[in-house]
């Protein structure tokens, strides 16, 4: 597995009752973009499993696919984004992702889980055990790119700010529904532009510090990392707007 014109390969990571399908939009948008784009389903999507069972599927997907010595970028759509911050954050993935983007995640939890009992749906309620452990060392983040991109119309995050976090950068699309997030030229621009901004941290630096025995440092400096990430952003956003409207 190479790089594609030295973009990193890219995992789609779906949501709750759906399958890689629902990325049909979004991954030849990115494939036509020069990313190699690779998705998987989560069995089962409905809820029945706990969000950190699922999280070892994509850990297993991740292992049986790309060459250890290989970054990847994640995009995680509401609760794959949540799935996948649990690879990321306990299962190793910190040491190998590079750029991590969610849509419409509830990083916080939603009340909507509250329409069903099922282990995962109960994961994420707002301040459920393991909501409040993620975000208890969320900082972790900061040594990658994370992208938060949600909608502040969305009724599936109840409430729609629980998608946003302290860390990162938050970016917000004025996308009516839940699902036009996967399909919205607004909300695949702001994937695309994230996916392109520049490392603001070598993983091989972050390996020696997350070793998942000892207590989380944060390294980063946050705010010159961001001013370099705006500066590409724009950059790209004027070459994007020719290509998706």
């Amino acid at each position: 597995m190479t790089k594609k014109n030295n973009r990193n390969p890219v995992l789609l990571v779906h949501g709750l009752n759906d399958t890689g399908a629902v990325f049909s939009k979004m991954a030849p948008y990115l494939t036509n973009l020069g990313w190699y784009v690779y998705d998987l389903d989560l069995i089962p999507c409905n809820g029945d499993a706990k969000l950190d069972h699922l999280a070892r599927q994509v850990a297993y997907y991740i292992n049986h696919t790309f060459d250890p010595s290989q970054p990847i970028d994640i995009v995680g759509f509401s609760m794959g984004g949540i799935v996948s911050r649990y690879y990321i954050q306990r299962l190793g993935g910190i040491n190998r992702v590079q750029r991590f983007i969610t849509i419409a995640s509830p990083h916080r939890g939603t009340f909507a889980a509250y329409a069903s009992t099922r282990p995962g749906c109960i994961q994420m309620r707002p301040d459920s055990e393991f909501l409040l452990g993620l975000n208890q060392d969320v900082a972790m983040l900061e040594n990658i790119n994370f992208t938060s991109i949600w909608t502040p119309l969305d009724l599936m995050i109840v409430p729609a700010n629980s998608s946003q976090l302290p860390v990162g950068k938050d970016v917000q699309v004025l996308t009516a529904t839940h699902p036009l997030m996967l399909t919205d030229a607004r909300s695949l621009q702001a994937v695309a532009i994230a996916l392109t901004e520049p490392i603001a941290k070598e993983s091989s630096n972050v390996e020696e510090v997350y070793n998942f025995s000892q207590p989380v440092v944060q390294l980063s400096n946050r705010g010159v990392a961001r001013q370099v990430r705006e500066i590409a952003s724009w950059r790209l956003l004027d070459i994007l707007d020719k290509k998706i409207f």
